[in-house]
């Protein structure tokens, strides 16, 4: 086992990020995904490719879980050619997906009792962000499992937020955070959508807004987006969806209903059930609009 060497399962938009970063620095990185493509262009740039999620996590320091949802890290984990069987005492899996506190607790209790440590890392912040190693990474740890692993967890981050020692901490902070994304993204186009309506520049409508109390970093950055009609797929419309719809079972679990959550997810259900699921969530201003803006014509 080699401290400066880290295997990542998932190398989409934030793993393939965290890979590049963690390259730059001198890591060693062994990646895996189901996207050969993926792997291929990490290998280019000099990470190990692997042919599954055991062989990243063999001789690793510690393995990142960068999947989509609970059902996938679990197979990474303990599916076939799943990271278990290669993982030993003293190394520590990142569960850095936005999964049901739940999901996280289990995981957590699974390792722990073949004695590897669960490090409950979820993220937020975007690739850009990941790359750049400006994201936000809330921590739930053991504090052992916390200084033993530190240098990874410095090195993809300098925002790192050290929520607690139980795992399921992280994923509860992270599905509170992205709840508050999803309405205010909601917000912002609905509210650009009146802008539109009206006959506002839309464009100097956000100029507007980002430097005034109607500011959110996460409705300024899709709804520039959404005026240059680019939907390009940073954040698919899925993800927000997923993540809300998270946040109310947890909610629901601890008997709070809030007015707005709810309203947001219908919001990303309507867009998801017009077509745009494989869209950026900057999409969600197409639902609220109703057709009423011209996007720009695209070369």
């Amino acid at each position: 086992m080699n401290a400066k060497v880290v295997g990542i399962v998932g190398v989409g938009n934030m793993g393939g990020a965290m890979a590049a970063r963690l390259l730059e620095l001198g890591w060693t990185v062994q990646v895996h995904d189901i996207a050969r493509a993926k792997v291929d262009a990490l290998a280019a740039a000099g990470a190990r490719p692997c042919a599954s999620a055991a062989e990243a996590a063999r001789g690793a320091g510690a393995l990142i879980v960068c999947v989509v949802d609970a059902d996938q890290t679990g197979q990474v984990l303990f599916g076939q050619a799943g990271a278990l069987p290669a993982l030993a005492p003293g190394q520590a899996v990142l569960l850095c997906p936005t999964i049901a506190p739940d999901d996280v607790e289990r995981f957590a209790g699974q390792l722990a009792a073949a004695g590897i440590a669960a490090i409950d890392a979820p993220m937020s912040g975007g690739p850009a962000r990941a790359r750049d190693g400006s994201m936000s990474l809330m921590v739930a740890c053991a504090d052992a499992a916390y200084e033993a692993h530190r240098p990874l967890i410095d090195a993809l981050s300098s925002r790192v937020f050290r929520i607690s020692q139980r795992p399921g901490d992280g994923a509860r902070t992270k599905l509170v955070n992205n709840l508050l994304a999803a309405i205010n993204l909601v917000g912002a186009a609905e509210a650009l959508a009146l802008a539109g309506r009206m006959g506002l520049d839309l464009s100097r409508t956000l100029d507007v807004i980002e430097q005034s109390s109607g500011q959110s970093w996460v409705g300024v950055d899709r709804m520039r987006r959404a005026i240059a009609g680019d939907y390009e797929p940073r954040a698919h419309v899925t993800l927000l969806q997923k993540d809300s719809g998270l946040a109310l079972q947890a909610a629901a679990a601890v008997g709070f209903k809030g007015p707005l959550g709810a309203a947001a997810r219908a919001v990303f259900d309507r867009a998801v059930d017009a077509g745009w699921a494989g869209l950026d969530d900057a999409a969600i201003f197409r639902v609220l609009d109703a057709g009423h803006y011209r996007e720009p014509s695209r070369p």
